[in-house]
């Protein structure tokens, strides 16, 4: 059997919501197969699901990538742990703009001299949604896109929040205010004898909510809050050529796991088939490199 048609080894690390989503869009692509989940201090003999859950990817054999799901802020030190074992690496990395293109560029090196591939920020934005902000420009050179994002829960921003000294649950709603504007709805659930004012300021501090019009909401639950629902809003007017008023939209609602999951999945394929050792984002893998099958067929039905 040839290395395109193996089933790909394909580990996830961490296991909470996108950790999940991703475990389910691996056991469904059909030229995978879930090698198995790592989370730390697994104890001996773990399982999830009838799936052995481990401590250390080396427990379970071979593995082509894995789908780091965890925290954005603990990627820069738990992608090259895999790299230097030659395990290509797929992360949902979700701070845009510089940091996103430092961590892309730490990790070309280290993915080149493990000899594998990383793909930086395999989520829906930045991920998919960038790839669409690509088309848009190409479709209309001049003019000016906005992205409106929500309303829904975000995971990135919710994890944050969580992260905050007296917090002992938070989640963190964004809601879309138009061209591109946004308003977080922080709401936190506090550790007993925590002080609100100080969890307040730490979290409008943070550079994941410094830029938004952030409000942030003492509640006893965050429970009865949460929804993982999500959605965005493109919109492009712009100049194709020498003609103006070109309007373009791009719109979904989606569940934010679960999608993020089935991106990160998607571009471990195209990471252990087809990309050449060192670090990408989503927008420089060829779209047809995502999907399963055969590259001649495929192109016949969809071109």
């Amino acid at each position: 059997m040839s290395k395109q048609q193996e089933k790909l080894r394909i580990a996830v690390v961490g296991l909470g919501n996108v950790g999940r989503a991703a475990v389910e869009s691996v056991q469904s692509a059909p030229d995978m197969e879930l090698a198995g989940i790592v989370r730390r201090n697994a104890p001996s003999g773990a399982s999830e699901g009838g799936v052995a859950v481990v401590s250390d990817v080396g427990q379970l054999g071979k593995v082509d990538a894995a789908l780091l799901c965890g925290p954005t802020r603990s990627i820069p030190e738990v992608a090259p742990v895999y790299l230097q074992r030659g395990i290509c690496t797929v992360d949902s990395f979700d701070i845009h703009g510089e940091k996103l293109w430092n961590l892309r560029e730490s990790l070309d090196g280290i993915a080149k001299a493990g000899r594998c591939s990383a793909v930086v920020s395999a989520g829906w934005d930045p991920g998919t949604d960038s790839l669409v902000r690509v088309l848009l420009l190409a479709m209309a050179p001049n003019g000016i896109t906005h992205t409106n994002f929500g309303p829904g829960m975000s995971m990135g921003h919710s994890v944050a929040a969580r992260s905050k000294a007296g917090v002992k649950d938070a989640l963190s709603m964004t809601i879309p205010v138009g061209s591109s504007a946004h308003r977080r709805m922080v709401y936190v659930a506090l550790e007993e004898g925590a002080d609100f004012a100080k969890v307040k300021a730490s979290i409008l501090e943070d550079a994941y909510f410094a830029n938004d019009d952030t409000r942030v909401h003492h509640v006893p639950d965050v429970d009865a809050l949460r929804d993982v629902g999500h959605g965005v809003l493109m919109e492009r007017h712009g100049v194709s050529g020498n003609t103006h008023n070109q309007h373009f939209e791009f719109k979904m609602r989606i569940n934010n796991p679960a999608l993020t999951g089935q991106i990160m999945a998607a571009c471990a394929r195209a990471a252990v088939r087809r990309l050449a050792p060192g670090a990408y984002t989503v927008p420089e893998i060829p779209p047809l490199d995502l999907l399963p099958g055969d590259r001649a067929a495929l192109i016949r039905s969809l071109v």
